[in-house]
């Protein structure tokens, strides 16, 4: 079976700009779940970095806010923004700790999240 992405016309005219922005929404859905509803370990990691038991609600509130941001086209600049301050804190963190296979993660999300800046930036800076 053969696949035709003209039978597909929606998917023809979805700007590669746009999809990577709802890519990265989707992540941080995920993430911003993943950190809510933390399992041991990550709240156990969490306080070996040296953040309260409490952190990784703010984190996963950050995220899922960054997500729905990101999703709305008007507001994709704050999205990233935030987003790119997420993952450069996410990064950081395991980085100062000396986990440095750790960050190769949240510094390939990074590079997504600022690649989504830019192309964002171009059309909604701020005046």
């Amino acid at each position: 079976m053969a696949f035709y992405p003209e039978t597909l016309p929606m998917l023809n005219n979805l700007p590669w700009k746009s999809v990577l922005a709802l890519l990265l929404a989707a992540f941080f859905i995920v993430g911003g779940l993943g950190n809510i509803f933390a399992s041991e370990t990550i709240r156990a990691d969490y306080l070996r970095w040296g953040y309260p038991s409490w952190f990784h609600y703010i984190t996963g509130v950050l995220e899922i806010a960054a997500a729905a941001l990101i999703a709305m086209r008007s507001a994709r600049l704050w999205g990233a923004t935030l987003a790119c301050l997420v993952m450069a804190g996410a990064a950081g963190t395991v980085l100062l700790h000396g986990e440095f296979t750790h960050a190769i993660a949240p510094l390939m999300v990074l590079a997504v999240a600022l690649t989504v800046l830019f192309v964002t930036w171009g059309t909604q800076r701020p005046k």
